[in-house]
């Protein structure tokens, strides 16, 4: 049995924990804020709750292989509901909206609102994208990819299905109507990439909604950190100061307070990019680009916005300028898209008497764009909410406030220990994935691993979990090939 430091109680670092301690390691997690959750915390104030981070839970039978090689029962845990439509869109200037619903022949209907033609393209779409899924997502998210060499032999598979394309122009091969483009290429927003320049292999998540479907854990995501913290030996008020080693191997772990923890292994769910601060080494000299930031609004109203659906987007003018602004030339765009959260529509109980808990995502700069957050926060903050009321019809949506709280890249950084202010770690471009990606297992220290969003296979709660199953396997061969030696 080894001592297993976990550095970090986020999704990830849990999901290794449960993995390793149902393998009977013994394992502490180390958590460097008051709760756990790291990025899927939860904020309650006066009669609303939010979900901080992650609000859409998608291939759930991850969640419950996570639980169960943890020795759990995962719908005895947790109470999960399908949603559907899994959200609604809105472009500017547009009285119509786009609902995905799982319904294949549903979603036909609504894609023959904006284009019939694009509408029977609807199943060649899909069914591309079921290629990618399979041996993309599945094949590849679910093993070890470490080496140049298995990147070379995965590569031309991937080249065969068009994977490889950025995911906007992979997208435009089976729908000609721009708003449908956007409508199945925003996806990778939600994991911190950028549609016009990530691989299409993104265009999998797209396929793996329709499979498994969008579902909503009551009590918010958190109740899903909540259940998995609770089965561990999880120390919050712990932050990780450094990584003790000697002779090319993990020692310890020390926090801020001065408490060394004893290590044959060490599970790293902090930020991929701060892990060479606590070994002491230089950063890599392949300098790796972390994703963009976010603005967030946490609002908690008197009345209701009925057009709103539990998820919601809303796709301003100029969205390609939009996201280049954002992602590459680190600046604040001048329209708006923005992502909302509103749990209320699936569980009343998260906001209020009659009024609506709402949580408005508007990607934006990290901390290495020209944005001066303590000058721009509340213009920033002014225009989003204007624009919401004069261009997306919330109307009275200010006044309605009667609970608010922000977040900006800054926060990012304080309380996740996010470099730059990142929102969702590395960008998921094709020279950041795969083997190009820093590796669940260190090259340098034995017994030094990795999971979360900056490692392989990537962000987003289906992604850190299957990242978590590679790195407690990774562990475990690991740990066996040592024990045969003695």
């Amino acid at each position: 049995m080894s001592r297993v430091v976990v550095i970090g109680a986020g999704l990830g670092g849990l999901g290794a924990a449960l993995r390793l301690q149902g393998a009977g390691h013994d394992v502490t997690v180390l958590e460097q804020r008051a709760t756990p959750g790291g990025r899927a915390a939860q904020l309650i104030d006066r009669g609303f709750t939010w979900d901080l981070g992650p609000s859409l839970v998608t291939m759930p039978w991850v969640l419950e292989e996570t639980f169960a090689a943890g020795g759990l029962d995962f719908h005895r845990e947790v109470t999960l509901r399908e949603l559907d439509p899994f959200y609604r869109i809105f472009w500017a200037g547009e009285d119509r909206h786009l609902d995905f619903v799982r319904d294949r022949e549903a979603m036909r209907e609504q894609l023959a609102g904006f284009s019939a033609a694009d509408a029977g393209r609807f199943d060649d779409y899909m069914a591309a994208m079921g290629r990618i899924y399979e041996d993309g997502i599945l094949g590849a998210g679910r093993r070890e990819f470490a080496s140049l060499g298995q990147l070379a032999a995965f590569t031309p598979k991937m080249v065969r299905l068009g994977a490889a394309l950025p995911l906007h122009l992979a997208t435009s091969r089976f729908f000609k109507d721009p708003r449908l483009r956007e409508a199945f290429s925003f996806h990778s927003l939600f994991i911190g990439g950028d549609p016009f320049r990530v691989p299409a292999i993104y265009g999998a998540l797209v396929y793996l909604q329709f499979l498994d479907g969008v579902w909503y854990a009551d009590g918010g995501v958190h109740s899903i950190v909540t259940a998995m913290a609770g089965a561990l030996d999880v120390r919050c008020d712990s932050g990780v100061e450094r990584i003790e080693t000697h002779a090319g191997r993990v020692r310890a772990v020390w926090t801020h307070g001065g408490e060394r923890h004893d290590a044959d292994v060490v599970v790293a769910n902090n930020d991929v990019l701060d892990i060479p601060r606590l070994l002491g080494h230089p950063a890599p000299r392949r300098p790796l680009r972390p994703t963009m930031s976010c603005f967030l609004l946490y609002l908690g109203t008197d009345r209701r916005f009925e057009k709103l659906l539990h998820h919601t987007l809303l796709v301003g003018d100029g969205y390609r300028d939009f996201i280049a602004d954002v992602t590459r030339r680190g600046q604040l765009a001048r329209t708006f898209s923005t992502y909302v959260h509103a749990p209320n529509r699936t569980e009343p109980g998260m906001a209020d008497g009659h009024g609506d808990s709402l949580c408005f995502l508007l990607p934006v700069p990290n901390l290495r764009g020209r944005v001066d957050w303590a000058r721009e926060g509340d213009t920033l903050r002014d225009r989003l909410v204007a624009d919401l009321e004069q261009t997306f019809g919330l109307t009275g949506l200010d006044a309605s406030i009667a609970v608010e709280h922000r977040m900006d890249p800054r926060d990012f950084a304080e309380r996740y220990g996010a470099v730059d202010g990142n929102a969702f770690a590395l960008e998921p471009t094709l020279h950041q994935s795969a083997a190009l990606r820093p590796p669940n297992r260190d090259k340098r220290v034995a017994g030094l691993y990795r999971v979360g969003g900056g490692t392989h296979p990537g962000a987003g709660i289906p992604g850190v979990l299957l990242g978590a199953e590679v790195t407690a396997g990774l562990v475990a061969a690991d740990t066996s090939r040592a024990r045969a030696r003695v």
